[in-house]
């Protein structure tokens, strides 16, 4: 929510600008009389709204070749409440707490050792192998399982979890996917997530963060599930509103 025309306060040397526009708040005011709406609330119900399963349903052939098309739900105030709640934990992921998995309290050998014990290899972590029932149900692996490095495996990993996604993938695959050490063949540029756990001064961090994207999945999803029927309003006319 910045921009950088107009004024406004002033937050760490940073100047805070409401990006959403006048025209966008003057609109919700008038569809929602009796509100008192701010520019943080439009904000709110936006992140909300997209997070709506059934808006995304909706929408499905509009999301592909245009801006999001946002109406005028009929509960404004339990999108912005939702959108709230899913814009802080979002943002501040770094700092839930890691979902309580089996293999999480392993301790390393302390002090400098510590880095190397807790650091991803070369080698991309992968999921546990399927169990014989669920080579049954057609699965491919066991994705409750995960072997983060050869020293430590974790478990226990909610198959909730994995309906919170980032795309096409879930959360928990996307950063599967990113966190292990690359070198791209062209240039021999080696690509080393375990650095940015020795800047931080955290040699857990990477193990941690999967932890607590297991966290970040589930609460999201129950935010998600909580959501109001996307129940849009008659004077609504399927208008897109330009929010920022």
């Amino acid at each position: 929510m910045f921009d950088v025309h107009g004024d406004g306060e002033v937050v760490d040397g940073y100047r805070r600008i409401d990006n959403i526009t006048d025209e966008a708040l003057d609109a919700f005011t008038a569809a929602y009389p009796g509100e008192s709406i701010t520019k943080d609330d439009i904000f709110d119900y936006v992140y909300g709204l997209l997070h709506s399963p059934e808006y995304r349903e909706t929408y499905a052939a509009d999301l592909k070749k245009m801006l999001p098309r946002i109406p005028f739900a009929v509960d404004f105030r339990a999108f912005a409440s939702a959108g709230r709640q899913l814009a802080e934990m979002h943002l501040g992921y770094e700092t839930v707490k890691p979902y309580p998995l089996e293999g999480l309290d392993l301790t390393g050998p302390g002090g400098e050792g510590d880095y190397g014990f807790f650091a991803v290899g070369s080698k991309k972590m992968s999921f546990g192998k399927a169990t014989a029932e669920q080579k049954v149900e057609g699965l491919r692996s066991d994705k409750s399982v995960i072997h983060y490095n050869e020293r430590i495996t974790l478990r226990g990993i909610p198959e909730e979890a994995y309906r919170y996604t980032l795309g096409s993938r879930s959360a928990i695959e996307w950063i599967i996917d990113r966190y292990w050490v690359k070198t791209d063949k062209a240039s021999g540029i080696v690509n080393d997530p375990n650095d940015w756990s020795r800047e931080v001064g955290d040699a857990r961090y990477i193990l941690d963060l999967l932890a607590r994207i297991v966290t970040v999945s589930l609460e999201t999803m129950q935010i998600v599930d909580a959501l109001p029927s996307l129940d849009i309003r008659p004077d609504s006319n399927n208008r897109s509103e330009n929010t920022a």
